[in-house]
């Protein structure tokens, strides 16, 4: 399978990548994955990057967003933080990323069971990590139920899947409140922004 160029990304849709991702996570999941020879798409890019999609995701190194989507050498920008948080260079990557470079659709995407969800749960501190976890606890304090404060922790990942679901359309509110440019992208249609969960058990994406 070829690399994008320019042509090919210029032809996807918003929704078409919203569907390109989609169908590529079905046949990861199904063990049907497209063949590839990735050299050859090491040489397809070597003169340009035409990517159709930015995931913004956590470093949990059993969500790596290229194999979980199935996708190829230059086919996605890929953002990786703890917590799939953002800042202003993360920002600042994804304006990059679909103002200049072209891609249709930017995904937020949580996990279960994510380790540094369940660090906000608990009241985590360790070095700079205590600061990155204060970003996730509006997360935590945004979902309501249990209110029996000895349910409010990680030991209970019923509520630690919540909020990192919580925590997901957090992010996204922040990166419209806090880009102007990926905002008006949006709201011309330019870009979608979306939220999605992956199931560290099932292999599958569920988007928002």
């Amino acid at each position: 399978m070829k690399a994008h160029t320019k042509e090919t990304q210029a032809a996807i849709s918003p929704e078409n990548a919203v569907n390109l991702l989609k169908e590529g996570n079905k046949r990861f999941q199904t063990n049907n994955a497209v063949e590839r020879i990735l050299l050859d798409q090491v040489l397809d890019t070597s003169t340009g990057q035409y990517p159709f999609a930015t995931i913004l995701s956590c470093i949990d190194s059993r969500v790596s967003s290229e194999l979980i989507f199935d996708q190829g050498i230059g086919d996605i920008f890929s953002a990786r933080v703890a917590g799939n948080i953002v800042n202003e260079d993360i920002l600042g990557s994804m304006e990059f990323a679909c103002k200049l470079a072209g891609t249709k659709v930017i995904v937020v995407l949580g996990h279960t069971a994510c380790g540094a969800v369940k660090g906000a749960c608990d009241n985590a501190e360790l070095g700079n990590l205590t600061k990155l976890i204060s970003k996730i606890k509006p997360a935590v304090e945004a979902v309501t139920e249990p209110t029996d404060l000895s349910l409010r922790n990680s030991s209970n990942i019923g509520f630690v899947n919540t909020v990192a679901e919580k925590n997901v359309h957090l992010t996204i509110d922040n990166i419209r409140t806090q880009s102007t440019v990926l905002k008006e992208m949006e709201d011309e249609n330019a870009i979608k922004i979306v939220g999605a969960m992956y199931d560290i058990h099932t292999g599958l994406v569920t988007f928002y």
